[in-house]
């Protein structure tokens, strides 16, 4: 089973903030960005066990700054995207575990009235900025 949670900071994000002034600079229409590190995790028990067990990893979540999130689809919400970085090959060694999780930083725009961006906006965020194509993919 593949279980998905969501860590977002609970304190004022500067680099949301910084990518919705540049967005907008860019001419991207949006109200709001936020920012999330999304991490996948394929194993038995429940996606309350992986939670449980994340909110002890100190190294994925401090209580003091994060909110932690279950999410019900291994996909992007509306309005969102998932950037992840290319493996470059030979980069993980032979017999590792890195396979066992997968890590994403989740740019969610919000247009106005607090409503998901449309698809459009999204695409032209994530080629003006939020994905570098050259070491970097973006999942819609």
């Amino acid at each position: 089973m593949l279980h998905t949670i969501a860590i977002k900071l609970k304190i004022p994000d500067n680099a949301a903030f910084s990518a919705l002034t540049a967005l907008r600079r860019l001419g991207v229409d949006v109200e709001r960005v936020e920012r999330a590190d999304i991490w996948q995790f394929a194993g038995p028990g429940s996606s309350d066990d992986v939670a449980t067990s994340v909110k002890r990893n100190e190294s994925l979540f401090n209580p003091n700054k994060h909110v932690l999130e279950v999410l019900e689809s291994p996909s992007p919400r509306a309005g969102e995207t998932w950037i992840s970085n290319i493996p470059i090959p030979g980069d993980v060694p032979p017999g590792s575990s890195a396979g066992a999780a997968k890590h994403y930083v989740a740019w969610r725009l919000f247009a106005g009235h607090d409503r998901p961006a449309d698809k459009a906006t999204v695409t032209s965020a994530i080629e003006k900025l939020l994905c570098n194509p050259a070491i970097e993919r973006a999942i819609t």
